[in-house]
């Protein structure tokens, strides 16, 4: 995996990309406060809990915080510590972190976040990744870390229209190869990262080498085959019911949920926080054993800074409109090599290997003693040991 790390050179020559360092106006933060401040709360049943949606006695516990405690200025300047850059690929403005690696060979990596995450989800991963060295680890594991936000995500432009994940590979593939000059790359992500690997692996190899994956999004076209495989897919449904609300909406009427959406700061945190709350491996009611207030208002501020959240949700109309999971209706599978991180509360439950092998050559599997859908924030360590330890196989 080679291409042209220097993005400084490819700057000066290319006046389409350039550096990026992102300020949020003082006035704007002044606003924001206040709008949360002065939010009206209003009632939850007796026995709301978090079955209800986000709990109201933690939105409010956030939302003091939020108000007295938290200081946008020292996490945008953790963003803007690493070199930042945007540049028009196929028509849409796009953000992106280029760390280059240590080393003469750093092996190229771009990392894709999903919904509702945000390349904040990245800021403790993508050093040890670009610089083993500086943590104990070896200089040969070092990549080039690439961090795009999606199209119509945080730092990004949106695109004309709702992209779904397929579409947007194809943008982030311009990106890698046309705009950075790689000629192959190693792809990783959850979420919507993850059905984004998967379309580059299907339609943009050889440039996309290879993938490494925390979440399986895709389907095969002929279904379960095992009885293994039909509990699971049964158990996967049965799981998705008290999950769905904001999906269908998101991929139905994404513009009506957004004019509440783009007026509230607090209906903004609450959308979010109830996915990292049930989405994460916590026990009921404790998100901050996984997710500090700072790391959650980080990521909640990022899309109101910004004013993406209506354009974020929009990748979920985007695909069902590309026609849902299914990368091929006659059943082709992912040939280059993919890495499986298997983490055990996973929301979207991983089926068996059998399955998973019918839409991919997996060639590395790890099952995770524990952590959930956030990977990169819940258990960055394993996450980047997998990523370190798929990419050696590839690196020879």
């Amino acid at each position: 995996m080679s291409g042209n790390p220097i993005l400084k050179d490819r700057t000066d020559q290319n006046q389409t990309v350039r550096t990026f360092t992102h300020h949020v106006p003082d006035a704007l933060l002044d606003d924001i406060r206040s709008r949360v401040a002065a939010f009206p709360w209003h009632e939850m049943p007796d026995d709301g809990g978090w079955d209800y949606g986000a709990n109201l006695d933690y939105m409010k516990e956030l939302c003091a915080y939020w108000v007295d405690g938290f200081d946008w200025r020292v996490q945008e300047a953790r963003l803007n510590a690493f070199p930042q850059f945007r540049a028009q690929v196929d028509g849409i403005d796009m953000h992106f972190i280029h760390e280059v690696g240590s080393g003469p060979n750093p092996m190229p990596l771009m990392i894709s976040h999903g919904w509702p995450g945000s390349v904040a989800e990245f800021l403790n991963l993508i050093e040890p990744l670009a610089h083993p060295e500086r943590f104990g680890g070896k200089e040969e594991d070092a990549f080039t870390v690439i961090a795009p936000s999606l199209p119509g995500f945080g730092f990004s432009g949106r695109p004309p229209r709702p992209y779904g994940p397929r579409k947007m590979a194809g943008v982030l593939n311009a990106l890698m190869t046309q705009t950075l000059g790689f000629d192959s790359y190693l792809a990783q992500g959850g979420d919507w990262g993850g059905a984004i690997c998967s379309w580059l692996g299907f339609e943009h190899a050889p440039a996309c080498a290879a993938i490494h994956i925390n979440v399986l999004t895709m389907r095969h076209p002929g279904g379960p085959q095992t009885p293994e495989e039909a509990a699971w897919a049964a158990q996967f449904d049965a799981d998705q019911v008290m999950q769905n609300g904001y999906r269908t909406q998101q991929a139905t009427r994404p513009q009506t949920l957004s004019y509440a959406m783009m007026d509230s700061p607090v209906g903004i945190a609450a959308w979010l926080v109830e996915k990292f709350h049930d989405w994460s491996d916590v026990p009921t009611g404790r998100i901050e054993d996984a997710h500090s207030k700072d790391e959650l208002l980080t990521n909640i501020m990022i899309y109101i800074v910004t004013r993406t959240f209506n354009s974020a949700s929009w990748i979920y109309y985007g695909r069902r409109e590309e026609g849902g999971r299914v990368l091929s209706p006659e059943g082709k599978r992912v040939e280059v090599p993919t890495g499986c991180a298997v983490f055990p509360a996973e929301m979207l439950r991983w089926p068996p290997r059998s399955y998973a092998d019918r839409i991919y050559n997996i060639t590395h599997w790890t099952e995770m003693p524990r952590g959930g859908h956030f990977a990169a924030m819940e258990e960055p360590e394993m996450l980047l040991n997998d990523i370190r330890a798929f990419a050696r196989s590839l690196r020879t």
